[in-house]
């Protein structure tokens, strides 16, 4: 296990170590280390951007395909393995997946778990990857608000380490959920979750995700609390821009789009009632193109 994950610690610990000496001027190893984790939050969430499109494009099939799967579920209801085949079987015909959301955390596992042995190795003074020898011994003395970077809640007796524990564990599940719930509230289209499998699921993970990061928050190594507590403020920017710029159709956030767009003009309305239109954009507007005069044909004398 530790020969496959060696390039890992070996790229996790050279991120690091990059930034902390780039940090050198500042003369503070505590914020060259801190600010080290957090360029590696970085680092990792601009590679994984693909994967985010990814997400989203999947998302919007599912959205597409609502209908269809409606159709399944009053077809077969009554029928729960068969109702669960066809719909196994209209995803894989749209080449879509509706766990596609867990994609960029499950593809952050791996790094997760790399970075916190690193961590777990600078308590322990075991090398992993590039950081070891001086770059072991400054880790070992760096802090964050007082508290060393590989102290964990259990692991330690010092008041002080528990506390910072404790609050960045109450952040990472808040950002997780509240995450979570801006992409059910705002950026998920209006439908019936009584026999929505995948709305169902997204329900779960609204409430188990903070629940787990709760419960083992208390043995991660405090510089692992602020590699996901980062990575959690990184999701939530990027799903508000997407939410915001790019919303899905069907969805609250695109509604207020279209109505913004209609108080500006850029789109018309086809219907005045006060809720509920059906909104077409001015294709005019959309595309940015006028229309070329005609050239008017010379009468002969």
């Amino acid at each position: 296990m530790g020969g496959i994950l060696n390039p890992l610690y070996t790229a996790v610990s050279w991120v690091m170590i990059t930034f902390h000496d780039l940090l050198a001027f500042t003369n503070n190893e505590d914020l060259q280390w801190s600010v080290g984790i957090i360029a590696l939050v970085i680092v990792i969430r601009i590679i994984l951007i693909p994967l985010f499109v990814k997400q989203i494009k999947s998302q919007r099939a599912l959205t597409a395909l609502a209908p269809h799967m409606k159709e399944i579920q009053k077809k077969y209801k009554d029928d729960r393995q068969k109702q669960s085949e066809e719909m196994m079987k209209l995803y894989k015909e749209h080449k879509t997946n509706p766990l596609a959301s867990c994609f960029p955390i499950l593809a952050q596992a791996p790094i997760f778990f790399a970075l916190f042995t690193v961590l777990n190795g600078i308590s322990q003074n075991r090398p992993h990857g590039l950081l070891k020898g001086e770059y072991l011994l400054s880790a070992q003395g760096a802090n964050f608000f007082g508290a060393p970077l590989s102290g964990t809640f259990l692991g330690s007796s010092d008041a002080t380490t528990k506390l910072i524990t404790v609050i960045l564990i109450i952040f990472m599940s808040a950002t997780t959920f509240t995450t979570q719930r801006q992409l059910m509230v705002k950026g998920m289209p209006k439908m019936d979750s009584s026999n929505n499998m995948m709305l169902q699921q997204q329900k779960i993970m609204l409430y188990l995700f903070p629940v787990i990061f709760a419960v083992t928050g208390v043995n991660f190594p405090i510089g692992v609390l602020i590699y996901w507590s980062t990575t959690n403020l990184w999701t939530w920017g990027q799903q508000f821009y997407v939410i915001k710029r790019n919303p899905t159709p069907g969805s609250p956030a695109y509604e207020e789009l279209q109505k913004k767009k209609a108080d500006k003009g850029l789109i018309e309305d086809k219907n005045e009632g006060p809720s509920g239109d059906t909104i077409v954009e001015n294709p005019n507007e959309q595309t940015g193109q006028r229309k070329q005069p005609k050239k008017k044909k010379k009468k002969r004398k």
